[in-house]
């Protein structure tokens, strides 16, 4: 199958759709369209000239790869442009706790609702409900090594969508927040604060005391 043929078609299906497009679905879809097996590397180089193509300066959109597959996006010079269009009511605004809460998930990813607290230093139930009924974040299981087994949340897909990423790892290095380590008591002793800690007597050794 020639690329020139392909070409227009992926790019078709990728402008058509509502949300990313991944290679497997380009791959599949095509093929039931020209009734053959498309070679998945022919639908590679097809992306590369497609990206290559709208990267051009006087296209204000371009190809991009976010949220696990392809789709076409606006170029930042235009969003200010485009979001006259559309105004305030397309922008999903999150409060300061949230965003803090969303921030924590996304650098520490798995992570557990007390870890979160952890960090924050207050309850995190309600910042971690808005977040999941925006959808942008998922529980994407349990810790088996903590007690009680507690869920962990991690960024979605509609997430990095939104942030035009294709992994976590494409995010901003943080050191403060990914340098945290976290630890959890493993004693009473260390689970009171310190200001309730008792003051441990230092007495000075006897080999010291005769050196004086």
């Amino acid at each position: 199958m020639e690329i020139e043929q392909l070409m227009p078609h992926a790019e078709a299906l990728i402008f058509a759709s509502e949300r990313p497009v991944n290679k497997k679905e380009i791959v599949e879809l095509l093929s039931n369209v020209f009734d053959d097996n498309i070679e998945s590397d022919c639908i590679n180089i097809c992306l590369s000239a497609i990206k290559e193509k709208y990267d051009a300066s006087f296209y204000p959109f371009q190809l991009t790869e976010t949220g696990g597959g392809y789709q076409f996006l606006t170029k930042k010079a235009f969003h200010k442009t485009v979001l006259q269009l559309n105004g305030d009511k397309h922008i999903k605004k999150l409060s300061v706790a949230a965003m803090e809460t969303l921030s924590i998930i996304a650098y520490k990813q798995p992570v557990t609702k007390s870890e979160i607290e952890l960090i924050r230093g207050v309850s995190a139930d309600y910042s971690i409900q808005k977040l999941l009924e925006k959808e942008l974040i998922i529980i994407s299981g349990r810790n088996e090594n903590m007690i009680g087994k507690p869920l962990i949340y991690s960024t979605s897909k509609h997430f990095m969508d939104y942030l035009g990423i294709n992994s976590p790892t494409q995010l901003p290095y943080l050191k403060d927040i990914t340098d945290k380590e976290i630890i959890f008591p493993i004693n009473g002793i260390e689970a009171v604060p310190v200001s309730h800690k008792p003051i441990l007597q230092v007495t000075e050794p006897e080999n010291l005391k005769q050196a004086s």
